[in-house]
């Protein structure tokens, strides 16, 4: 995953969404040192953070975590960027391991198993958005993943529409 957003939906007002934002972010840079200590908790240009998290759900505990100490759940859902274009390889296979040194290969999966973690994230965390979640070319997989769970949460054509000029220019 490229990276995960706080949406305060349960906000009444701009200002009370401000407040939970940063709440939210205080809470989880907090869970963040405590976990991976003061160097993980330095961020970068746009205000994040990057702490080595292992696993893409490493990512949502420590976000989930820092909403419900904040004392906002059901208020504070969850975004994500995949940003799926970075790990497709020619295989048509995604590599969820595609920055390790020395990848073996051993976490790739198919678009239909990357459907079923997406929805497995869908059913155990407060995910609203799923940006990019397939290759920019892989429609098909877009198609079954609205499909299958569109009602529930946006799925968010990124890369799929901006970087195409067969569909931007229409």
């Amino acid at each position: 995953m490229q990276e995960f957003m706080i949406l305060p939906l349960g906000a009444s007002s701009f200002k009370e969404a401000m407040k939970m934002g940063a709440e939210v972010y205080h809470n989880l840079k907090s869970v963040i040192k405590k976990k991976y200590g003061q160097d993980a908790t330095n961020v970068g240009d746009e205000g994040g953070f990057a702490p080595n998290i292992q696993e893409n759900e490493e990512g949502l505990e420590l976000l989930n975590t820092a909403i419900a100490k904040a004392g906002y759940t059901g208020k504070v859902v969850i975004g994500m960027d995949v940003a799926a274009s970075e790990f497709y390889g020619p295989d048509k296979t995604y590599d969820l391991n595609f920055k390790e040194e020395g990848n073996d290969g051993s976490q790739k999966i198919s678009g239909d198993a990357l459907i079923d973690l997406y929805k497995s994230f869908v059913a155990k965390y407060p995910i609203v958005s799923i940006e990019d979640p397939f290759d920019q070319d892989d429609w098909e997989n877009y198609k079954k993943l609205t499909a299958e769970i569109g009602e529930q949460i946006q799925v968010v054509g990124d890369d799929l529409l901006v970087t195409n000029p067969k569909v931007s220019n229409h």
